[in-house]
């Protein structure tokens, strides 16, 4: 079951009678769930974060946009933030196996709906829409409810892209859309000076030059008396909360105000928050595996210790290679590719003759090949560490002194980090010329499995090669020539 994420934004903040009835008419449908509903009066806003399969998820948004059209007119509507419509934006998000286009097809299926049953005129933005300058929500709204109104009449690049061109009387018109995943983030100043966050909110925006993937705009909170930097960062991995604080922080020491706190609205990744959290505690080598809840929703099975990948499961080395940490790594990679070649081979040489009636020539080579494969299993967790050792021997002068014992400990190390990776190689080639002698022997049937033991060769020496030749780059940037890494390397090349 593929599921998604799906977070109606509607005009209302401050009656809660009207908040409660839309959060209701959406919660109403099997298959999706209401997670987070959050307000603001100043915004005069609410966005509301529903999750679930795809086509429950359609009929959720068209009930919470068919109660908002009832209860809220924008007519009368007053707030800080831009709108222009009583269901103002409906994104979906795709969420694990889902995909964009899977979520484009949802926001597409919904826009359909809600101008033929409500004859609301509809917009497709982000990754859902018609036009490239439609991509962004704030070209699409400029003007707001007021403006649009007028302009999607006179003007055709204004009109909606389904109903229309007259808005709805009351309920103006909605924006549909594909995203990913967003987070809502506010910072608010100690100032109630509203033109500072303003000034600080154009310095932000990537459109104005400022940082990639954020919107940003500058609010008068009254409930509060400060002046808010508002912020929609709409991919959190390019563009970390924490620099956008750090960046804020400092705009706000030129105009001699600070910040008072942020906020989160809504749902937020819990990778956003643990991406700042290792930024602020400098965690450079932390594994996320190692979280406690991270641990329990996995039932407690403990992750591989480094240098004990080859002995565990492939998922846990494959989740392992996903985590932000150095180890395992590519030179990890390449040699587990290269030992399924290997295996692969072994399996294929086993089926070329009847059971257990191998000539001597074909035993000789399975022993050859039994041993090749554990030499690049063995390079999964010498790979990782030879890493750890370089990276423990690593020469920091700001520290003190470096001393020449450790200049040679550390010279060491970027040697035995070339070795293994060109140990990795070797077995590969003499494995490649192995498979190329059985060749002529295969099966037809088999045909398929050696062409593959070939291919996760060739990728196990092209990677172990270029694993080695960045450690024979930093022994030659410390003044070190080495001949025999390098006499290994051009051998070794051609095959790759």
């Amino acid at each position: 079951m593929k599921r998604f994420e799906c977070v109606p934004n509607f005009s209302e903040g401050r009656r809660v009678e009207v908040i409660q009835a839309v959060r209701r008419a959406a919660e109403g449908v099997p298959g999706a769930r209401v997670l987070d509903l959050e307000s603001n009066a100043d915004h005069n806003r609410s966005v509301l974060t529903l999750a679930g399969e795809g086509e429950a998820l359609v009929e959720a948004a068209y009930r919470a946009t068919e109660k908002a059209l009832e209860l809220i007119d924008l007519n009368h509507h007053q707030g800080g933030h831009p709108r222009m419509g009583a269901m103002d934006v409906v994104p979906f998000v795709p969420l694990g196996e889902a995909t964009m286009e899977e979520a484009v097809a949802l926001a597409r299926k919904l826009g359909e709906r809600l101008v033929r049953q409500l004859s609301l005129p509809v917009y497709f933005y982000a990754k859902a829409a018609r036009r490239p300058e439609r991509e962004d929500l704030a070209r699409v709204r400029e003007g707001g409810y007021e403006g649009l109104r007028e302009a999607a009449v006179r003007d055709p690049a204004r009109a909606p892209d389904l109903g229309g061109p007259q808005l709805h009387p009351t309920g103006g018109a909605v924006a549909v859309g594909a995203r990913p995943v967003l987070v809502a983030y506010n910072i608010y100043l100690t100032t109630p000076d509203v033109a500072i966050a303003k000034r600080i909110s154009r310095s932000l925006r990537g459109r104005d030059g400022g940082l990639s993937e954020v919107k940003a705009l500058g609010f008068m909170i009254q409930e509060r008396n400060r002046a808010q930097v508002s912020m929609n960062m709409t991919d959190y991995r390019r563009t970390p909360l924490h620099r956008a604080f750090a960046l804020v922080r400092e705009e706000a020491r030129r105009y001699g105000t600070a910040i008072e706190e942020s906020e989160i609205v809504g749902l937020v990744p819990e990778d956003a928050l643990l991406d700042a959290a290792e930024d602020s505690l400098q965690l450079n080598r932390f594994d996320r595996a190692n979280l406690l809840e991270r641990r329990l929703a996995e039932g407690g099975a403990p992750a591989p210790a480094e240098g004990e990948y080859a002995d565990g499961s492939l998922r846990a080395f494959v989740e392992a290679l996903a985590a932000r940490k150095p180890t395992p790594g590519g030179g990890s990679a390449a040699a587990v590719a290269a030992a399924m070649g290997a295996a692969l081979g072994l399996m294929v040489l086993r089926y070329s003759s009847p059971p257990g009636e191998l000539p001597p020539e074909g035993a000789k080579m399975q022993e050859r090949l039994t041993t090749l494969e554990k030499t690049l299993l063995d390079g999964v967790d010498g790979d990782v560490r030879a890493y750890d050792q370089v990276r423990s021997k690593r020469l920091r002068p700001k520290e003190g002194p470096v001393t020449e014992e450790a200049r040679q400990a550390y010279r060491s190390a970027l040697r035995h980090a070339a070795e293994v990776p060109l140990a990795a190689a070797g077995a590969c080639q003499e494995t490649l010329a192995l498979l190329d002698e059985l060749a002529p022997r295969v099966k037809p049937v088999m045909v398929s499995d050696l062409t593959t033991a070939r291919a996760l060769l060739r990728a196990g020496l092209e990677g172990a090669l270029a694993n080695a030749e960045i450690n024979v780059g930093s022994l030659r940037e410390l003044g070190e020539e080495p001949s025999d890494l390098v006499g290994e390397l051009d051998r070794l090349r051609p095959r790759a």
